[in-house]
């Protein structure tokens, strides 16, 4: 399938790179353009807070080399922000007054960190972690940061205090509300999650607001709702909202997110799409529309788009899953959970193991697993293949176990 005007995708990281390759990989011959705000090749984020920290790091995140589009005729316009849509001539607005027109447009446009809204956040040493160029400004920092305070307990908090903790600096996280990853994981797993960072001497402290931030041009502590603590480099991280600002402006629907439908075109405009962090699509794993912020999710949209506008045409039912490597714990889920659900909670085969099952209506519909990945794989089969697991099936077992018993079972028959 082609358009004259071909494809124009507006977002160069892990959910763009993905529709381009994947238009390119199914046939597609018509133009593709990706534009990126940021002046780097598209590159992989997962890295920024485990360990791209240094210029030698950074090339190492880049998802394929620049050769990659030349070679497929993707134009590849970096550093050049798109900041209108004009939906009715089919064309992008760029910063410079270029215009682009397009067949199909798919918008990849991420999200942001939500800001710090206290006094002093934009202190010298007060960083948040999104982009590249944020990797490395916190990296230069770290080198030599002695007292390191994170803002925000979630995925990329708590990545980040095992780094700091890692090169010796004493850090303590500062989480407002009364758990860590309070909307990512199970309350019964998040137990066991503190523990672990607290016994590799992170200090953690849940249910405190942050009041300011203190320092003559530079960071020198932080005030909370419990004192101050001394700090020299201060990482938040306290949420993120999609970057939704261009379909709205266009008129497009738009509801914490681009509003799609099952196969993730835009409800307003069918030659529009969204994909990755910015979209709100429907989903078999969730009840109504859901925005999901992961890179499973970023893939494996932009690859059914590409698809699509190419002419192979699918709704949009890949598994959630997720991860997040934390210093020596590994932490993996599987599935959608909510707060309702029926939690089991089974140690592994070594104290460092840990699996947390939810159910619903006495059915799996999650896993979450420490230091398991085979465990983790094995939720990621049975789920994705909707087998029914109900909490009888794994009294005394676990979900590999279970596995390959069933399969033994079809075997005999």
């Amino acid at each position: 399938m082609t358009s004259a005007a071909g494809v124009a995708v507006v977002g160069g990281g892990q959910a763009g790179y993905s529709v381009v390759s994947a238009l390119r990989g199914a046939g597609y011959v018509g133009p593709v353009t990706l534009f990126a705000d940021e002046p780097h090749l598209p590159y992989q984020r997962p890295p920024l807070s485990k360990n791209a920290h240094t210029e030698q790091d950074a090339v190492r995140v880049e998802l394929v080399p620049e050769s990659f589009y030349r070679e497929r005729d993707i134009e590849l316009r970096l550093g050049e922000r798109v900041t209108a849509l004009d939906t009715a001539a089919g064309a992008v607005v760029t910063g410079t007054g270029t215009r682009v027109p397009y067949g199909h447009l798919v918008l990849a446009t991420g999200a942001r960190n939500r800001r710090l809204p206290v006094p002093g956040a934009e202190l010298a040493g007060v960083h948040a972690l999104r982009s590249l160029d944020d990797a490395l400004a916190i990296g230069r920092t770290l080198t030599t940061a002695r007292d390191v305070v994170v803002v925000g307990g979630g995925f990329i908090g708590l990545e980040l205090a095992q780094v700091a903790r890692a090169l010796g600096a004493r850090v303590t996280v500062v989480e407002l509300a009364d758990r860590l990853l309070s909307r990512a994981v199970s309350a019964q797993l998040q137990e066991y999650l503190r523990e672990r960072h607290e016994r590799s001497g992170v200090r953690i402290l849940t249910g405190v607001g942050v009041r300011g931030i203190e320092g003559n041009g530079r960071v020198e502590r932080v005030a909370t709702d419990q004192g101050v603590l001394p700090a020299d480099l201060v990482v938040y991280g306290i949420g993120a909202v999609p970057r939704d600002e261009l379909a709205r402006a266009a008129g497009l629907a738009v509801e914490d997110g681009v509003v799609v439908d099952e196969q993730l075109r835009s409800v307003t405009d069918p030659r529009i799409s969204a994909v990755g962090d910015c979209a709100r699509h429907p989903h078999p794993h969730a009840d109504g529309l859901v925005r999901l912020e992961s890179v499973q999710n970023a893939t494996d949209q932009g690859t059914l788009v590409g698809r699509r506008i190419a002419g192979s045409p699918a709704p949009y039912r890949s598994l959630p899953w997720f991860w997040s490597d934390q210093g020596a714990i590994k932490l993996q889920i599987a599935g959608l959970r909510t707060d309702t659900d029926e939690m089991l909670v089974v140690p592994g085969d070594s104290p460092e193991r840990l699996a947390a099952y939810a159910f619903r209506d006495d059915r799996l519909v999650a896993v979450e697993t420490l230091n398991w990945p085979a465990e983790h794989l094995a939720a990621r089969r049975l789920l994705e293949r909707s087998a029914p697991v109900s909490v009888a099936d794994l009294a005394g077992s676990t979900l590999g176990a279970l596995a390959r018993a069933r399969r033994s079972a079809e075997v005999r028959s």
